[in-house]
């Protein structure tokens, strides 16, 4: 894990760590990535080009699309898209009861936050305005496949839109053969309150939900998190459908002085270094000694984790141990790289509280960690990644409605304030806003 000393040459770092995404993969990334595809399509065809390809024959063809590419990609064919009733009551038989009572716990705290978190309509008679806040009609989310399964990602979408008041959810997840998708994800969706599950994944998967199909309806937006190519799809799509954000590997950044734990700090980097290779593990440290140990640590660590060489190539390539002198560099630091998550492990964290300004997620001393947001602290563990979080939230029920201004003008409000709206009309030169300003007027 590299160790990094000074301001300059750690913001560089950072910096540069942020010149890669969807639309700028790493040249020797992109080589394997093309010879791979050329493989399944006899040439060597770009991210951007299959999505393109997909997005524009689901489009047209629908189920039949949607079939012929999971066949393509995943390698074998689908009998039938829609995860039946039986299949689903099923997989209880097939998850440990462990689980699903702690699935069930999950979301219910998860909701519990979330219903605090609910805005209201609102109405001021005497000023003539207000606000109605509508939820969506149909939401699809998407919970990944691949190397880990994900149940939590279901209950992080889908309850939020359940307590925005969303009417209808999907879901869709991809399945490794002919068989029903992953048991525990089935379960997951079962307590959130999914309405129909559908075993396709991938971009066809989402180019189903944003056009619709003659099994998959359309929908009016799309979350969740997934690879490359379900992320191009969601930002190609967005505008035919609502996209809640386009989501990255994910990211970690801890803040520790001379009173932290180096424990608790390789624990937390590393159980985000196992989630992807190009996760983002970031130690920022006002003590040297807890650095070194650290890095120590994790290093003697990473061969006896079950995902080690994961996590080892996250921790070497994407991964960074940074030392400066005080807390206000990390603090700017921190607000320069705008972390999906950011652990404050430091002496009386929220003193500190007001320096954050860009980060998905704060996390206050060393019981409050991330693993816990995670799975069942209660806020959404979609966050916003790749610098996003400048601009960015998570997803929350403000995901999933929509806001309408309502104006309702009395007479004699509406003719004095069209006074000055009619001198800013005729400097606009928009003289028929003018005139229907005008015309009020002379009629009363």
């Amino acid at each position: 894990m590299k160790l990094i000393k000074g301001l300059e040459d750690a913001k560089k770092f950072l910096l540069d760590l942020r010149k890669f995404g969807i639309d700028n993969i790493p040249n020797e990334t992109l080589e394997l990535i093309l010879e791979s595809n050329k493989k399944i399509f006899g040439k060597k065809l770009s991210p951007v080009q299959i999505v393109e390809m997909i997005i524009d024959e689901v489009k047209i063809k629908g189920d039949k699309a949607v079939k012929k590419y999971t066949s393509k990609l995943d390698g074998f064919d689908i009998d039938q898209i829609k995860v039946s009733n039986e299949d689903i009551k099923n997989a209880y038989n097939k998850v440990p009861l462990k689980l699903i009572e702690a699935l069930k716990i999950a979301s219910e705290r998860v909701a519990d936050f979330h219903s605090k978190t609910l805005p209201k309509s609102w109405m001021d008679k005497e000023k003539g305005w207000g606000q109605i806040i509508q939820p969506m009609n149909i939401i699809g989310t998407y919970a990944p496949g691949g190397t880990a399964t994900y149940p939590s990602t279901v209950i992080m979408t889908v309850t939020p839109a359940k307590i925005a008041g969303v009417e209808k959810i999907i879901l869709c997840t991809p399945t490794k053969n002919n068989s029903p998708p992953d048991p525990s994800i089935l379960v997951a969706a079962d307590i959130s309150g999914v309405d129909d599950i559908f075993q396709i994944g991938g971009a066809q998967a989402i180019a189903a939900m944003a056009y619709g199909t003659k099994t998959v309806p359309a929908v009016d937006m799309i979350c969740g998190p997934g690879n490359i190519f379900v992320t191009l799809a969601k930002k190609l799509l967005f505008g035919q459908v609502g996209i809640d954000g386009l989501f990255g590997p994910t990211e970690a950044m801890l803040i520790a002085d001379k009173s932290s734990n180096s424990d608790y700090c390789c624990a937390d980097l590393l159980a985000q270094a196992e989630h992807d290779i190009l996760a983002k593990p970031i130690l920022i440290t006002t003590s040297e000694k807890i650095g070194k140990e650290v890095k120590e640590k994790i290093t003697n660590a990473i061969p006896k984790m079950a995902r080690s060489e994961t996590a080892k190539l996250s921790i070497e390539t994407q991964g960074a141990i940074i030392v400066l002198d005080n807390l206000e560099d990390a603090f700017d630091l921190a607000n320069i790289f705008s972390p999906e998550h950011l652990s404050l492990m430091i002496d009386s964290p929220l003193s500190h509280i007001d320096k954050i300004k860009n980060a998905g997620a704060i996390f206050i001393g060393e019981f409050s960690h991330e693993v816990l947001g995670d799975y069942i602290a209660g806020p959404s563990h979609v966050m916003p990644t790749g610098g996003s979080a400048k601009f960015n939230s998570g997803l929350g029920v403000h995901t999933f409605l929509k806001y309408s201004p309502v104006l309702s003008l009395d007479k004699s409000l509406a003719l004095e304030l069209g006074e000055t709206a009619s001198i800013i009309a005729q400097a606009e030169g928009l003289y028929g806003h003018f005139n229907a300003l005008k015309i009020r007027k002379s009629k009363n």
